[in-house]
């Protein structure tokens, strides 16, 4: 009885469209495993990358010169061996090994982030969430959501030099993902949705000016054409969430009087949380709400 009760809601889950797990989207079940294991691990060196980007951009350090990652107290170049994701921040017990000055929580975090994110994406496809042509696209997206948040959160700017060039990225790796799957409507739908997620942003800036500015309107065109390829009903609820959890975020933080209702707080990182509860379970979200109201 209790696993024909199991089996009942899973297809009840699965005809709201909830992700599942199918192997066959990477040829079996091993392969499936090594890849999400593989995309961890190279995500995790990759966002290694992504705390020199996160550091250096804002503070205009060239990512080139020093070729060599260095500590922002002693100012020590990094070792190679002392640059290896998660295990060296474990290993150096969070200490640098020249001044003996504690290193960020961050660093890891952001190592972390980037080897769940990626393998995330490469999941994707396995998931029934897009097809692997789009892959590219979502990886990229992927790591571009950990360095405009905690840019944003840095220094409360979305910048950029890191939209405008994504912004044409993107929309290549979407042509491309529109090319391979054969279907051209998902590119002009995502357009389409860009356009109108941006105007929407620019329209909150206008009515609320301390709340809302410019670089998120910018941010607003890369969610708007991630989720516009994917389906207006992860474009809806992806946008929806941005709002839902940063109200959220916002009255706790105000709650607690770290923050007053004027403005001062990073929606950057909101609508980027957003936007990926979109891609996962924003087709779910919205067949669950259209079924309850009795329109699906």
């Amino acid at each position: 009885m209790l696993t024909s009760s199991i089996l009942a809601a899973g297809d009840v889950l699965v005809g709201y469209g909830v992700p599942h797990l199918d192997t066959s989207a990477y040829g079996d079940g091993v392969t499936t495993v090594v890849l999400a294991v593989v995309a961890f691990v190279i995500g995790c060196f990759i966002g290694s990358f992504l705390n020199v980007v996160i550091w250096r951009v804002p503070n205009g350090i060239s990512l080139v010169n020093p070729k060599r990652s260095f500590c922002p107290d002693c100012k020590s170049p990094i070792r190679w061996h002392d640059n290896i994701p998660l295990i060296s921040y474990l290993v150096l017990h969070g200490k640098c090994r020249d001044c003996q000055e504690p290193i960020s929580g961050r660093y890891p975090l952001v190592e972390l982030l980037g080897g769940f994110m990626t393998m995330l994406a490469v999941l994707g496809p396995a998931l029934h969430l897009y097809p692997v042509w789009l892959l590219p696209a979502t990886i990229y997206f992927a790591w571009l959501s950990i360095v405009i948040a905690f840019i944003d959160i840095d220094v409360q700017l979305i910048l950029d030099i890191m939209t405008y060039p994504s912004m044409l990225l993107i929309l290549a790796l979407l042509t491309l993902a529109s090319w391979g799957t054969g279907s051209w409507t998902p590119l002009l739908r995502a357009v389409i949705c860009a356009v109108a997620l941006a105007a929407f942003y620019v329209l909150l800036g206008f009515i609320w000016p301390n709340g809302m500015g410019l670089g998120d309107a910018k941010l607003a065109v890369i969610v708007g054409l991630i989720l516009g390829w994917l389906g207006l009903r992860q474009l809806i609820v992806g946008a929806s969430a941005a709002f839902i959890v940063g109200g959220a975020f916002a009255l706790i933080q105000v709650a607690r009087k770290r923050i007053n209702m004027k403005g001062g707080v990073p929606f950057g990182p909101y609508m980027l949380i957003g936007a990926w509860i979109g891609i996962y379970v924003g087709a779910p979200i919205a067949n669950w709400y259209l079924t309850i109201c009795g329109l699906n």
